[in-house]
């Protein structure tokens, strides 16, 4: 770390300590991350004339925290701020400069919950239903494309697939947790897994179980299958960046646009709350209201002649 106004002695030798420790096992990205963040902590320290760390209590962090808000940092970037503090007070912890790590007493800002977009049904459908060339690795994307979107997998899941969980209707996942479900296998993506399966044993011998293997006949790692999602999208012109978790929110919009029934998409998602499906619904106006109409009693009891207004 430079040397700057405020970051010179014993508290900015500690930090570069940690980061030194640090770099051993964390990106360069984070790394250089968590040295933003520390540089900002020593100028505020310094600004509070605090020379030593048992001085660092929750009640001056949340000061910090605060301080950095109103500078404008959003709730990511503030998280980001805690955690690299947490992480150099669990060092001085350990090296005995503090007694205890402050930040666990501090509140973590709350996290804006992002939603990414679902592919157009109707666009999903001529991406999925583009031919192929038929060749054996055709055949596996095509049935992991399929069973993606079929089945509203999430990445780790598919890619922990084995032979012996794929049912002739269902498939048995290890879910968030370790936990189990079975989740429907549609009819299509039946035939694609099935027209995968009759050439698999050309990659690979009886010993390995993974139903999705690579060239070399072991199991597809996480990066590969993101790799292989991402080609399959330029080379069949699709406009948009398709990876697992976007065929899964799709599998989940579409569902529930269909069915409206919130708490079968949780079950199929695997969700243990039924506030992380929701995050998953994108009804507009139009479901909405025709959901309204069919089911509440007086929706339809309006004197003649009145017309619906829009909402407000």
């Amino acid at each position: 770390m430079a040397s700057r106004p405020g970051t010179e002695g014993a508290l900015a030798r500690d930090v570069e300590a940690f980061l030194g420790a640090l770099a051993q096992t964390a990106s360069p990205a984070t790394l250089d991350a968590y040295r933003r963040d520390l540089a900002a902590l020593l100028d505020f320290l310094a600004e509070q004339q605090v020379d030593d760390w048992p001085r660092l209590d929750a009640a001056l962090l949340r000061r910090f925290l605060g301080d950095e808000r109103l500078r404008g940092l959003g709730a990511r970037s503030l998280a980001r701020r805690r955690s690299a503090i947490s992480r150099l007070a669990d060092h001085l912890v350990a090296a005995g400069r503090l007694a205890h790590n402050p930040v666990a007493l501090t509140r973590a800002p709350r996290q804006p919950r992002h939603l990414p977009r679902p592919l157009d049904v109707d666009q999903l459908a001529r991406f999925l239903d583009t031919p192929h060339d038929d060749s054996p690795l055709a055949r596996r994307d095509q049935a992991m494309l399929e069973l993606f979107y079929s089945s509203g997998l999430r990445l780790a899941e598919l890619a922990g697939l084995d032979l012996g969980d794929l049912q002739p209707r269902r498939v048995r996942v290890l879910g968030k947790g370790g936990k189990p479900r079975q989740v429907p296998v549609g009819g299509r993506a039946r035939q694609a897994l099935d027209a995968w399966l009759a050439v698999r044993g050309q990659f690979t011998a009886g010993d390995e179980p993974a139903l999705f293997v690579g060239q070399r006949g072991r199991r597809l790692g996480h990066r590969a299958i993101q790799q292989r999602l991402a080609g399959l999208a330029r080379r069949r012109g699709l406009a948009e960046h398709l990876h697992p978790h976007r065929l899964r929110h799709s599998f989940a919009s579409h569902l529930l646009e269909s069915s409206q029934d919130l708490r079968a998409v949780q079950e199929l998602l695997g969700h243990a709350n039924l506030a992380t499906t929701q995050v998953y619904t994108r009804l507009d106006w139009q479901h909405l209201a025709a959901s309204y109409d069919s089911a509440h009693p007086r929706a339809r009891h309006r004197p003649a002649g009145q017309r619906d207004e829009e909402p407000s």
